[in-house]
């Protein structure tokens, strides 16, 4: 069975490099915005759908010609893809503009003809050459790259996230052991063994220190070199937190993954939940979907299993041992 996995390494471009890599974000932008808007007006104009490529701007932009052709290759599956999870489930939502403030500044490069090489501390990217990285871990072998994202996170470091294809038999085991586990607000989950997650809220306890920064940076004048020092410094913060998050994250679902060969939870829309219930900062603090996704995949490539149960399940009202339902029984109450 073919499998893929992705390793996300530091690395540390020099500022030729870092210029270039500044450009292909914009240029990926660009090109994405660019064929999203002629496929709008075609639309309008004749309601069929515009096929167009990035080639097909080269000439009036000349630009593009300056960064990675697989780039603006990539941008162009990702509109396409954004099209097709619309025409499939209206609930993705249309296509929008890519912002360039808000937007992620990241592109997507495939390997072709080993144009892309990972070896002694360099990692080889096409326009870019040799960018020094900083690898952590090493690549088990058998591993065959197949495509790097670059990105820039909002402190100004650079990372590379990189894809491999592998090959491995998963033998999907009888299930022993079971754990259901239910969402909570406060410790992230609690199990049917009375365990409870012991979240650490790392959002909740920086959230003075964010508070302070951002009030300095607010009172900063726009465009000064002392806004854009500060400005670093709130994206510090914030990388904090989400770093701290995400460790506690595949610490815990390794944990669960290790000891139990099927976990069963509630599928709950958690978006839906943040919005509609006001608790907005304390569920996206807890990350519970974040969550979910580490322990699912931890779980399947060890042939265990993932049960999402439908959230009007009325699991309060039933026996345990026997199964009958007790419809007299009320809800629980949120945790």
């Amino acid at each position: 069975m073919k499998l893929y996995t992705a390793y996300k390494f530091r690395i540390y471009p020099n500022d030729k490099q870092k210029e270039l890599f500044v450009k292909t974000f914009g240029c990926a932008r660009s090109i994405y915005n660019k064929m999203l808007a002629d496929k709008i007006e075609h639309y309008k104009q004749n309601k069929k759908m515009l096929k167009n490529t990035p080639a097909q701007y080269k000439k009036k932009f000349p630009y593009f010609k300056e960064v990675d052709s697989l780039a603006l290759a990539n941008a162009q599956f990702h509109l396409e893809g954004a099209f097709s999870n619309f025409f499939q489930n209206p609930k993705f939502g249309f296509p929008n503009f890519k912002s360039k403030k808000n937007s992620r500044r990241s592109y997507t490069t495939n390997i072709v003809n080993n144009n892309i090489e990972l070896k002694n501390g360099k990692l080889k990217l096409p326009k870019a050459g040799l960018v020094r990285i900083k690898q952590h871990r090493e690549i088990p072998d058998g591993y065959i790259l197949k495509s790097v994202t670059v990105s820039q996170i909002g402190s100004g470091k650079f990372y590379a996230s990189i894809l491999f294809e592998y090959e491995e038999e998963i033998t999907n085991k009888e299930p022993q052991s079971f754990l259901g586990m239910d969402y909570s607000m406060h410790d992230l989950y609690v199990d049917s063994e009375g365990n409870k997650g012991e979240y650490e809220r790392f959002y909740r306890k920086s959230e003075q220190k964010l508070k302070r920064e951002q009030r300095k940076l607010s009172l900063m004048k726009k465009g000064s070199k002392n806004r854009a020092k500060q400005r670093i410094k709130v994206a510090k913060v914030h990388e904090k937190i989400a770093n701290s998050r995400k460790d506690f994250m595949q610490k815990k679902s390794r944990q669960i993954a290790n000891v139990y060969d099927c976990v069963c939870i509630e599928n709950l829309d958690m978006k839906g939940m943040s919005q509609s219930l006001n608790f907005g900062k304390s569920v996206h603090d807890n990350a519970f979907g974040m969550f979910m996704e580490m322990l699912s995949y931890k779980l399947k490539r060890q042939g265990k299993y993932l049960v999402e149960v439908d959230k009007f399940y009325p699991s309060s009202q039933l026996c345990s041992v026997c199964g009958y339902q007790n419809k007299e029984t009320k809800d629980l109450s949120l945790r």
